[in-house]
């Protein structure tokens, strides 16, 4: 059976992921979706990732409530910029921030928060000196945004996968 499955679940994410995509539980997308949950599933299975460790699920529990509120902050941010409601110059730019996490997946949480937050994405990561590069829509202070994303998203990364 773990020859045939062995992640399943990744196998039901995918099979989720099409169900929802297609807005659709018609016996043709339950196929697919299974097909596609199986053999995409097994090729995950052969990039051979390193196990997946969560040392603290509460942490990660409360870093998820944190990352949804900044969202929405950022949210409505940007839309008072864009409609206008503010009178200063929106000034953007790059920030470099160095980073002591080195779990992958915590990198790739870290890649999907700032990515997900309107206003600031992901750029590059230089793995062996542990530089991000990330661009910010309306940056006011680069020590802000360094201490932002070290303190509010790196340190509970931290706690959650190393």
């Amino acid at each position: 059976m773990k020859r045939l499955l062995p992640y399943p679940a990744m196998s039901l994410f995918l099979l989720g992921t099409w169900l929802v995509l297609n807005q659709s539980l018609a016996v043709g997308h339950l196929v697919i979706g299974a097909v596609l949950g199986l053999v995409l599933g097994a090729a995950f299975g052969r990039l051979q990732p390193p196990p997946l460790r969560i040392r603290n699920r509460r942490r990660l529990f409360r870093l998820g409530t944190l990352v949804v509120g900044d969202v929405i902050r950022s949210n409505l941010a940007l839309l008072r910029i864009m409609l206008g409601g503010t009178t200063r110059d929106v000034r953007s730019g790059f920030v470099t921030v160095p980073l002591q996490l080195r779990d992958p997946y915590g990198l790739a949480v870290l890649a999907c928060i700032i990515t997900a937050t309107p206003g600031t994405i992901w750029m590059s990561y230089r793995a062996r000196e542990g530089l991000l590069l990330i661009h910010v829509f309306d940056l006011v202070d680069e020590a802000d945004w360094i201490r932002l994303i070290g303190d509010r998203y790196e340190t509970p990364l931290k706690e959650i996968f190393e």
